[in-house]
């Protein structure tokens, strides 16, 4: 172990010490390091690096039964109890789980390192799978519940274990970038017939390329205020609210670079602590720290099947931090109640 992760270890050592209760992203944003260059000083302890093989890895996750999915971003986090059906990595770049409790869409050329962690706290031992990007931001993590196949980790860890088990990390920067070209430069007219003569909601992400649009770019330039309204913050907890109050079921979609998880189902209980609203259901969690609400739009995209709403909640440099529609699957309209609850907003 170099100078360097010795120092990084007692650092981060000394500040759990201080805050018992921080969270390993708040810390190496404190220390000014990445969190998997945190998590690399504990290998050979409480860590065990795997090697970088995604697909297999998470082929192998159904073994472990039911487990808890997070994927967060720097506003949201999104947790989703279930077990890992149905796999589908025929495509070299994506992913695909697609069950009613673990849904995901993973982008394989963003995923770059591997751990299995064993920590023990105050709540009791706790097991997990960390992935992390280039940059060492955690993409996906994967912790086993109490109903969870303790002896199906430990095969799984000895099953991808790498050969380099040494101390630190090394991280690359992945810069963010949102180029938007002056809304002079696009063909606007182009553009609203193109998204007023949709078919799949889909098609909207190759439209934008296709017009060279940023995302909020595109709710700015609608054809009209019926395809993309803006709204005020408080939207999405109202919407939240009454969604548990009518037991309406939605889809609540957070994702970062490398991956996109969906919950589908109903809201229950629903609390503000501090600045963070969330929902706190057996099954499902979800954290969105408001104070990071720069934008919030509806949405409309016309399909075969009748247009499909969306609440869309944007961060301040006009990335998506969480989407939410009614509960819907194609061939079908999307429910009534959920386009009222939507317009009430």
């Amino acid at each position: 172990m170099d100078t360097t992760t010795n120092t990084l270890k007692s650092q981060w050592e000394a500040l759990k010490a201080e805050n018992p209760h921080l969270r390993i992203r708040n810390g190496a944003e404190q220390l000014g390091v990445s969190e998997a260059e945190l998590v690399a000083t504990s290998i050979g302890e409480t860590v065990t690096r795997l090697r970088p093989e995604f697909a297999a890895i998470l082929t192998e996750v159904e073994k472990l039964g039911k487990v808890m999915g997070l994927t967060r971003n720097d506003e949201c986090v999104h947790e989703r109890k279930g077990v890992y059906l149905n796999p589908d990595f025929s495509s070299p770049f994506a992913g695909l789980f697609v069950g009613e409790d673990i849904d995901l869409r993973i982008f394989l050329s963003h995923w770059d390192k591997a751990y299995a962690v064993s920590e023990t706290s105050e709540h009791g031992d706790r097991k997990s799978l960390q992935f992390f990007g280039k940059d060492g931001l955690a993409i996906h993590k994967i912790y086993l519940t109490k109903d969870s196949n303790t002896k199906a980790f430990d095969t799984l860890v000895e099953q991808f274990i790498s050969d380099n088990q040494s101390q630190g990390e090394t991280t690359v920067e992945v810069p963010l970038i949102i180029d938007e070209k002056p809304d002079a430069d696009i063909d606007v007219a182009g553009f609203r017939e193109a998204w007023s003569g949709l078919k799949d909601t889909h098609a909207f992400f190759g439209m934008l390329k296709k017009f060279g649009v940023t995302r909020t770019q595109a709710l700015r330039l609608a054809p009209n205020e019926h395809f993309a309204k803006k709204v005020d913050n408080e939207a999405v907890v109202r919407m939240l609210e009454g969604a548990a109050e009518r037991k309406l079921p939605i889809m609540c979609f957070v994702g970062n670079r490398g991956n996109i998880q969906i919950h589908t189902g109903l809201v229950r209980k629903t609390m503000w602590h501090n600045q963070w609203f969330n929902v706190m259901d057996p099954d499902f969690n979800l954290h969105l720290d408001t104070s990071k609400i720069s934008q919030t739009w509806i949405v409309r995209k016309p399909t075969e099947d009748g247009d499909v709403t969306a609440l869309e909640v944007f961060n301040e440099m006009g990335e998506i931090i969480v989407q939410f529609f009614g509960k819907r699957k194609p061939g079908i309209p999307e429910l009534q109640e959920w386009r009222d609850l939507v317009a009430s907003l």
